[in-house]
């Protein structure tokens, strides 16, 4: 009841899933550091106040625990967020409470960007930006994806390997349609 939908119950029965990954785990790094930061942070402080002073001491802990479960919820935010791409559309769901889901049609694709940083390298990931034509959706930068030469080459694939077969199928007809109508006015001359 309270979890968040699993991100194929938004998929229609004619969409085939393509890919389905979570966000690179390097994007929580910072999200660590700063953690690690503060509790070191608080207990430097704990040790350098006076320990007879346990008001202070509480609220210290207090905060300690504050920075814990932020952490926790920041993990559990990542942890639900799902990048779908089927053979129709782009789906990124986000959220614990309250569900966003983000949509934009293959079809509405014009552009592919795919770039990864030096560490990106190191550790796997990379940013996709996908434009569309001259609108700026909600899925036009996605940032730590994992696996990007895969996914990367999927997502081409699906934007731009169908449209040459449908260009060269659409040439093939047009060149037949002419060459009927030659016979047609052949015959009729």
């Amino acid at each position: 009841m309270f979890h968040p939908k699993d991100p194929d119950e938004y998929l229609l029965d004619s969409e085939r899933r393509v890919i389905r990954v979570r966000r690179h785990w390097a994007c929580l790094v910072w999200d660590l550091f700063e953690a690690v930061g503060l509790l070191v942070g608080l207990v430097m402080v704990s040790y350098l106040l006076p320990q007879d002073n346990a008001v202070f001491q509480n609220v210290l802990w207090y905060a300690g625990l504050v920075v814990l479960v932020r952490f926790t919820y920041q993990i559990l935010d990542w942890y639900v967020e799902r990048i779908v791409v089927t053979d129709k559309r782009f789906l990124m769901t986000t959220g614990i409470f309250t569900t966003n889901v983000a949509m934009m049609p293959i079809t509405k694709v014009t552009d592919l960007t795919f770039a990864r940083t030096l560490l990106g390298r190191v550790l796997g990931y990379g940013t996709l930006v996908v434009e569309s034509a001259g609108q700026i959706q909600a899925l036009n930068r996605i940032e730590y994806v994992p696996n990007p030469d895969e996914v990367e080459d999927a997502i081409s694939h699906l934007v731009f390997g169908d449209k040459k077969n449908q260009q060269d199928r659409f040439s093939m007809l047009k060149a037949r349609r002419a060459a009927v109508g030659k016979r047609k006015a052949q015959k009729v001359s």
